[in-house]
């Protein structure tokens, strides 16, 4: 007969993260800008060993997916202006310059905030820079207001806490 610790009979208090409470950083940016940002994500592949009737499996090459970014387009400061100095950081479209990555790869962050606005979760993506950028369409339909959807790779990342 299994025996229940005090943490299981009792109630236990808890904080959950709410996903409308976050900050993301890029260098250049304004933060209040960002309407959506994904956290990291991680992958690694499978590598399959055969042997006579069994297969073994083991961790091949991790791979940090591309995160997606949704920013607000305001007329001043202009989302797609910010956007377009980070693109030209890598590719300049006027003289078809491309860029060293130590000028167009940034760290970003991604921090998670408590109730009280402190930061309980700090992600770090190393190596950042933009691999999509959709600057979205006019309608004359609607009142939404613009916005820009970014697709951005990066290196790695690092959860500091």
């Amino acid at each position: 007969m299994a025996i229940l610790s005090s943490q299981e009979m009792f109630f236990t208090a808890y904080e959950p993260k709410q996903s409308n409470r976050f900050i993301f950083y890029i260098d250049g940016m304004p933060a209040y800008l960002v309407k959506q940002a994904d956290r990291p994500k991680y992958t690694n592949e499978v590598v399959t060993l055969d042997h006579i009737n069994v297969k073994r499996k083991v961790k091949g090459k991790s791979d940090w997916s591309d995160i997606s970014v949704t920013l607000y387009d305001p007329v001043t400061p202009s989302g797609a202006q910010a956007v377009m100095e980070w693109v030209r950081l890598s590719h300049e479209s006027v003289t078809g310059r491309d860029g060293y990555s130590d000028f167009y790869k940034k760290d970003i962050r991604f921090n998670t905030l408590g109730p009280v606005g402190d930061v309980v979760e700090e992600w770090i993506c190393k190596g950042a820079f933009v691999n999509n950028a959709d600057f979205g369409a006019g309608d004359w339909s609607s009142s939404e207001p613009m916005q820009i959807n970014l697709t951005i790779s990066m290196d790695y990342a690092i959860l500091n806490y």
